[in-house]
């Protein structure tokens, strides 16, 4: 999204709030920032954005091309470096970083898969050998190399596929592969970028299978990157990006109905920020034609929103209110 911006001012409004919350989380961004400048063109990719994941989470971050999703996963994996803001994963800040941290940074502390299946794999190297190449460069010992190799495949459900290589393999097969690349060092955690993007429904399933299994046999951190929001029913929490900024979110639990039965339920919220700002979803303001502004009202337990143009009577109120009947 590019717009006319105070870039000095952004930068020292961001660099001078430190985070105002989740100091003991595991991924935390608060009120950060990525300002491209291009020939004199300042393009914000990241104005203001907060996150907050907890280890072991298993999250998605959705949003429709130029959100910012993209952004922020190259800043939460070290391809990227923000411009103001506080950017954390674990121990490591991602802004004061110096090249060779950043680095190490990547080698050990996050592991990666792209939507490009080529780019996750050797296509010349066994998906063994794919695995256990991180493992070589860290400098595991052959035989310990074996053994993880073996366990890491049969874990992602992909052990018959160890002595082929990635052309011998399906789509499905092969991201799972990389999966078991992306763990091979055991990092903190694993970065997906629309890992199912080429594949078909029920592929892609095997394949969030593939993460959720990492996610809870090694605890390690999951975050999954993707403009499609079906691909967000697989994991616990959706995290919606709207013009740089978390917008929405959406929480699932299993919970055990009336007949004894398991079944997921899923509750949607809007993010509210520092300054009270929310986004409402975008489905939300369409079926109620909200535009341009919408009328407050505060009740007791709750902040009442109704569209600007409709006069409908709402609930509770009297024959003769003209305020609206929509609220949340």
């Amino acid at each position: 999204m590019s717009e006319a911006v105070d870039y000095a001012t952004l930068e020292q409004r961001a660099t001078a709030r430190g985070p105002v919350f989740g100091e003991h989380a595991h991924i935390v961004c608060d009120n950060l920032v990525r300002i491209y400048k291009t020939e004199g063109i300042e393009v914000v990719a990241l104005q203001g954005l907060d996150l907050l994941v907890d280890q072991g989470a298993f999250i998605a971050l959705v949003g429709a091309s130029g959100s910012g999703k993209s952004t922020l996963l190259n800043i939460l994996s070290g391809l990227d470096v923000p411009t103001a803001g506080v950017a954390r994963v674990g121990d490591a800040d991602l802004l004061s970083m110096s090249a060779k941290e950043r680095l190490r940074y990547r080698r050990e502390v996050v592991g990666f898969v792209w939507q490009q299946t080529g780019r996750n794999l050797l296509g010349y190297l066994t998906a063994a050998e794919n695995v256990a190449l991180p493992m070589q460069f860290a400098g595991v010992q052959r035989a310990d190399r074996q053994e993880r190799v073996e366990e890491l495949l049969e874990l992602v459900g992909v052990g018959y596929c160890a002595d082929r290589r990635p052309d011998e393999l399906s789509g499905g097969e092969q991201q799972r592969v990389a999966v078991a690349v992306a763990v091979a060092n055991e990092p903190e955690v694993l970065f997906a970028d629309e890992p199912t993007g080429e594949l078909d429904t029920a592929t892609s399933a095997e394949v969030f299978a593939a993460l959720r299994t990492v996610n809870g046999a090694m605890g390690v951190t999951v975050v999954v990157v993707t403009h499609d929001p079906l691909v967000a029913n697989h994991v616990d929490r959706t995290v919606g990006i709207r013009d740089g900024r978390t917008s929405s979110e959406v929480l699932r639990r299993t919970e055990l109905n009336e007949l004894g039965h398991e079944e997921v339920v899923a509750e949607e919220y809007a993010v509210l920020d520092r300054a009270g700002r929310l986004q409402l979803p975008r489905d939300f303001t369409t079926a109620l034609e909200m535009e341009r502004r919408v009328r407050l009202a505060l009740e007791p337990d709750h902040i009442g929103v109704w569209p600007d143009h409709a006069r409908v009577r709402r609930p509770g109120a009297s024959s003769g209110s003209d305020q609206e009947s929509s609220s949340s």
